[in-house]
């Protein structure tokens, strides 16, 4: 018995590597879009995570030091030393120093308005990802109706000859553009949640420490 020739005559078993199927030209198309959307979001991530950690220091000694200058009337220093501390609360601390002398209403809403612009920064790009983690799902579910489609169409056109590697080719499509926009969704998805709840954690903090300068202006004597 010929072995050899037996072994050649069994096919042998392609496999389609996961690579070669995100980035198969019947999808890329999809898959491009979804791969930017992604290095974005995770770009974005990084970025305001480190943002927010800095913002989020302890600022206790910062407090003591403007506490110790207003209370012997230096408010130059104190204005100088907000400048030194690139920081959300130390923009406001001297929004308000600078507005000492003035009623605690106008200081409080001056406070109160810088902290607005300060919250705006800190939130800067969150938007995009919230949108990303909308519409990424969306672009992979278009790449699945477009491998469907395209799937029939092979069908409806070759009726008495289908072929399997022509549909597979479209099914494959439909798949992993599905399987990507829910990947990037997710994450994007996961991403803006962290981000929000850690600005959400960084204005308490800042509200804290406002009114901890409200009750410094408010000491007797003061």
């Amino acid at each position: 018995m010929n072995i050899p020739f037996l072994l050649e005559a069994v096919p042998t078993e392609q496999k389609t590597s996961f690579f070669k199927l995100v980035f198969a030209p019947s999808s890329l198309w999809i898959m491009i879009p979804l791969i930017l959307m992604l290095l974005w979001v995770i770009y974005v991530f990084i970025e305001r995570w480190l943002t927010l950690s800095d913002a989020a220091k302890d600022e206790s000694n910062f407090m003591n030091n403007i506490k110790d200058q207003i209370h012997e009337g230096r408010f130059d220093s104190a204005i100088a030393l907000c400048k030194g501390s690139d920081s959300p609360l130390a923009r406001m601390i001297e929004k308000g120093i600078s507005r000492i002398g003035k009623p605690l209403g106008d200081i409080s809403t001056a406070i109160e308005n810088t902290g607005q612009l300060e919250v705006q920064r800190l939130e800067k790009r969150l938007s995009s990802i919230a949108t990303i983690s909308g519409i990424a799902p969306m672009i992979g579910f278009l790449g699945t109706v477009t491998g469907m489609i395209k799937a029939f169409s092979d069908m409806a056109a070759n009726p008495n000859n289908i072929q399997v590697s022509s549909l597979s080719e479209g099914i494959y499509m439909a798949m992993i553009t599905t399987v990507g926009g829910l990947i990037v969704g997710i994450i994007a998805y996961v991403f803006y949640n962290v981000l929000v709840d850690k600005v959400s954690q960084l204005i308490h903090q800042l509200e804290a420490r406002t009114t901890e300068f409200m009750d410094i202006l408010n000491e007797p004597g003061k």
